[in-house]
C-alpha cells in the first residue's frame, strides 16, 4: 500500500523507525540478585487476599456437587439416547 497523502507518510515513517529498533534487539532485563527476587515474591504474596478456610471448603463442595450433578445428567442422556438409537436401528430387541 503506497502512502497517499502526508499522514499516511508519517505513519509509514514511524512504523519503520519501530520496526528497525525493534527487529533484533533483545529486551534489556533489570538483573536482580537472589535475594531481591525474594523479597519481592514475599511482597507480593503479602498483596494476595487469600480465601478464607470457610470459602475454600464451601467451593470445594459447591465443585463436587455440581459435578455429581453433571456426571448424572450426561448418564441419563447417554441412556436416553442410547435407547433411541436402539430403537431406530432395530437393534432393541
Amino acid at each position: 500500500m503506497e502512502p497517499r497523502g502526508a499522514t499516511d507518510f508519517c505513519v509509514c515513517l514511524v512504523s519503520l523507525a519501530y520496526y528497525e529498533t525493534c527487529i533484533g534487539t533483545e529486551p534489556i532485563m533489570a538483573k536482580t540478585s537472589p535475594a531481591q527476587f525474594v523479597r519481592q515474591v514475599r511482597q507480593e504474596i503479602s498483596r494476595i487476599s487469600w480465601a478464607s478456610r470457610r470459602e475454600t471448603g464451601t467451593a470445594t463442595i459447591t465443585v463436587f456437587v455440581m459435578a455429581t450433578i453433571a456426571a448424572l445428567f450426561f448418564l441419563l442422556v447417554d441412556m436416553v439416547l442410547s435407547n433411541i438409537v436402539q430403537l431406530v436401528l432395530g437393534l432393541g430387541g
